[in-house]
């Protein structure tokens, strides 16, 4: 049974807490578990009794945990600018690191990183949940047959809506320096997709993008009036972009009730001053194979999904994805929403389903649709498939959907180099980052 600390006791962690206490509770133990607000602790203890036992502690204090509780491996749920630090200090002090996206937010976190590899020989596994949804592994495999042919360029849209998108910016992932922006912290998922599905890396990006639809200014500019400064009020001021913790058993279990703790707002008014990162974003990535891909996000649409297309030298395949047709209210205002997608959030059970559709179209012949086996659970059913992954294993895979941190590098560096360009105005080679990686390392990174 291996020995497991995780560090960050947020919403994302209660899903790895839930494996440990129950489907996997034979072969993952956790010894140690930590976060900055003891609070968190506290709910998430009452609610896995399972759990009871695990040693609290300090962030601070992990490498010496890991020492004393002979740590197998320690899992990072914490906010993203904190990662590269955290693995470090676990893969120093002897365990390996299982990580959420993305890897780490800037340069100096990758080369640190890098060198901690290099240093220890110990693992980083990034949880790339995206990846074992059938609808995506389904695309990964049309791709890898030849189908159709050696692929020349990629088209790929995503749309967060109006109920998950705008959490965006509530929270702390509304600064860019503790997030990176969406194009680290959420298209990182993205990137890696596109990696994985061509089998290549990114050596040039071109970004546009800008703040055009959340925070005071766009607000001010389309008339929106005064605003409540958080969503938990029975102020007149709430309207459907304002979210009410005590709704919501967990969101007011991990965040309103211990904010006595840190003072942490999760129900932040999305049209605040002070947003610093990007709602709408354009980006043109070149790869190594020469491929390229058009890539655009948008956190402020009606429905959430995402539409991919792939050409090739024999042909084209098109994914189509409707993870929620529309956002919608009930008669007290709670968000109605698809249960696959945002699980935290109330659901009707009557609320529209996930659609999607992948076909393929060789040139000279008719389009087939290609069946999608049913997925279950979060994020398309990945998530149960990259639990089994992170606390069984040891399982045959010829997809490759376990990710390493060289996989977490060549997503975040398509982010890291877009975020350049966003403030440079110009195309930035990933090579121009100085990362000071072995071409072994990230293949492409010097061209």
């Amino acid at each position: 049974m291996r020995r497991f600390a995780l560090v960050g006791v947020g919403s994302r962690a209660q899903m790895y807490l839930d494996a440990i206490a129950g489907t996997h509770a034979d072969a993952a133990r956790l010894v140690a578990w930590s976060d900055a607000n003891p609070g968190r602790l506290d709910w998430s203890q009452q609610r896995l009794p399972a759990l009871e036992g695990a040693r609290r502690f300090d962030p601070a204090d992990l490498a010496a945990v890991v020492r004393e509780e002979s740590v197998d491996a320690v899992i990072i749920t914490t906010p993203d600018a904190t990662h590269a630090d955290l693995i470090v200090r676990a893969l120093d002090a002897g365990a390996d690191a299982i990580v959420e996206k993305p890897l780490t937010t800037t340069a100096d976190g990758v080369r640190a990183i890098a060198d901690a590899v290099e240093r220890t020989g110990r693992s980083v596994t990034i949880t790339f949940n995206y990846r074992y949804a059938p609808r995506n592994t389904a695309l990964r495999q049309v791709i890898a047959s030849g189908a159709i042919g050696r692929v020349t360029s990629v088209h790929f849209e995503w749309v967060l809506d109006t109920a998950h998108g705008a959490d965006y910016f509530r929270r702390w992932h509304r600064d860019k320096a503790t997030s990176g922006g969406l194009l680290i912290h959420k298209a990182s998922h993205h990137f890696d997709l596109v990696n994985w599905w061509i089998g290549d890396s990114p050596v040039r990006v071109f970004a546009s993008g800008g703040l055009r639809f959340y925070g005071a200014e766009n607000a001010a500019a389309r008339g929106l009036g005064a605003r409540p400064e958080r969503g938990t009020t029975d102020s007149e001021l709430r309207d459907a972009f304002s979210l009410d913790l005590r709704r919501d058993p967990v969101l007011k279990g991990l965040y309103l009730d211990q904010e006595q703790h840190d003072g942490y707002l999760r129900d932040r008014d999305v049209f605040d001053p002070g947003i610093t990162i990007e709602d709408n974003l354009s980006l043109v990535v070149d790869y190594a194979g020469g491929a390229s891909m058009a890539y655009s996000l948008n956190a402020h649409s009606p429905w959430e999904g995402y539409t991919v297309t792939v050409n090739g030298t024999e042909g084209r395949a098109e994914l189509t994805v409707v993870e929620r047709g529309a956002v919608l209210f009930d008669e007290e205002n709670r968000v109605v929403v698809d249960p696959s997608a945002r699980p935290d959030l109330v659901v009707d059970e009557g609320a529209r389903p996930v659609s999607e559709r992948l076909v393929v179209q060789r040139h000279w012949e008719p389009a087939r649709e290609v069946d999608i086996p049913e997925g279950a659970g979060g994020h398309g059913g990945g998530d149960a498939l990259l639990l089994r992954e992170v606390f069984v294993g040891d399982e045959p895979d010829e997809l490759g959907r376990s990710a390493t941190w060289r996989d977490g590098v060549r997503a975040v560096v398509v982010g890291l180099a877009g975020n350049r360009s966003l403030e440079t105005g110009n195309a930035v080679r990933i090579a121009d980052l100085e990362l000071g990686l072995a071409a072994r390392d990230l293949p492409g990174a010097g061209a």
